[in-house]
């Protein structure tokens, strides 16, 4: 399977400069938009970084509070450090926020504040939260045969079998769907019987995908709008959905990933507006959704658990996906190595949006490791 290409494709076609990353050793400048030592820039003088309520960045604007590494007593010299090593890795953009603010603000080369980025299965979270919102409106129920609304042929089978995947299903990856040829197609001629649903878990991104009609059909309104007036419009996020062969994938600027990690940490709610009231449903997609894999919730990958498999294996990997990370991170993870961590007992939530730093995986990879190692050594000094 070849991931690669993807941001190939993306990066020709939208927002060319925006998706460019330093892919050939040069040196490239950091711009940091954090504020310096004793200047805060964002003129929010009276923060006091002991206070760890969080802070929800207005809506309809570009203010966002700030905390410095000094005032937090994190190491600027670990910082570099962590920098440097984000420049080598191909990074475009670095966000960590503290209580809801900005610590650390990094572009690199020709990124900025503004560019947009594809957040790859990043995006999958998004997704996610959706089908909770739309399960609250009593729009569809997550253990809805996929076939109520889709209607029946949407695979090959035959109906006994096609109606027995459920949404549930698709957001845990335990569809049964043959996966072996090829992950990305969602034709009825691509969705074949390979296992009995919640028989095996496997990363089949097909039936994920399908997930976008499933909304689309039971709220009857067009995803992409139903993303924008549920989520985006209520917590100030820039971005869209765009096409790319079998994929819809997420473009959006760092800050907006960061609003949305922010969202998560406070379970749903933005300062106090409710975007998704059902803590129930929050709950169980963002802890373990089966036994099969109990690093997998609804499309969140989740830290501190026994066992993990991963995209493009059959195998179970003991021990927990990122052990250097906060045993209660939750991430939502994409191809090149596309991060979203939110860390509920750091009040923390981290951006990193790039080319592919390790392996060309679909989701977890050693970068994290590498990531969250350096990371601890600026928050721990």
């Amino acid at each position: 399977m070849k991931f690669r290409y993807w941001t190939f494709i993306l990066c020709s076609a939208l927002w060319t400069s925006s998706c460019s990353t330093d892919k050939d050793g040069m040196e490239t400048e950091q711009q940091i938009i954090t504020a310096e030592d004793g200047d805060n820039s964002t003129g929010n003088e009276d923060v006091d970084p002991m206070d760890e309520s969080l802070y929800f960045p207005p809506v309809a604007s570009d203010e966002w509070e700030q905390y410095t590494l000094n005032e937090l007593n994190w190491n600027p010299t670990e910082a570099d450090n962590l920098s440097e090593y984000l420049q080598e890795k191909g990074t475009d953009a670095f966000l960590v926020l503290k209580n809801g603010r900005l610590v650390i603000e990094w572009y690199y080369g020709d990124f900025t504040q503004e560019s947009k980025h594809t957040w790859n299965s990043a995006g999958k979270t998004l997704t996610a939260l959706m089908v909770g919102i739309a399960q609250e409106e009593n729009k569809l129920s997550i253990e809805d045969p996929v076939t109520l609304h889709l209607n029946p042929g949407w695979t090959s089978m035959e109906v006994e079998k096609e109606s027995a995947i459920t949404v549930r299903n698709q957001l845990t990856m335990t569809t049964g769907l043959d996966y072996t040829q090829d992950i990305f197609c969602y034709d009825p001629e691509c969705l074949n019987f390979l296992n009995d649903p919640n028989d095996f878990w496997y990363y089949h991104n097909a039936p994920y995908t399908l997930l976008d009609q499933v909304i689309s059909n039971a709220t009857g309104t067009d995803f992409k709008e139903y993303y924008k007036t549920k989520i985006g419009d209520a917590i100030g996020m820039e971005g869209n959905w765009v096409k790319v062969g079998y994929n819809n994938l997420f473009f959006s600027n760092a800050r907006s990933m960061g609003r949305f990690g922010l969202l998560i940490l406070n379970k749903g709610d933005w300062n106090d507006i409710s975007v998704l009231s059902n803590k129930d449903y929050f709950d169980s997609m963002t802890n373990s959704s089966q036994e099969l894999n109990p690093s997998y919730g609804y499309l969140w990958w989740l830290n501190g658990k026994e066992s993990f498999r991963a995209p493009g294996s059959e195998d179970l990997f003991e021990g927990s996906l990122i052990p250097s990370a906060p045993l209660d991170l939750i991430a939502g993870l994409g191809a090149n190595d596309q991060k979203l961590y939110v860390i509920p007992s750091e009040n923390l939530v981290v951006v990193r949006l790039g080319g592919d730093a390790s392996e060309n995986n679909l989701g977890p990879s050693s970068f994290d490791e590498g990531i969250w190692t350096r990371l601890n050594a600026v928050m721990n000094p």
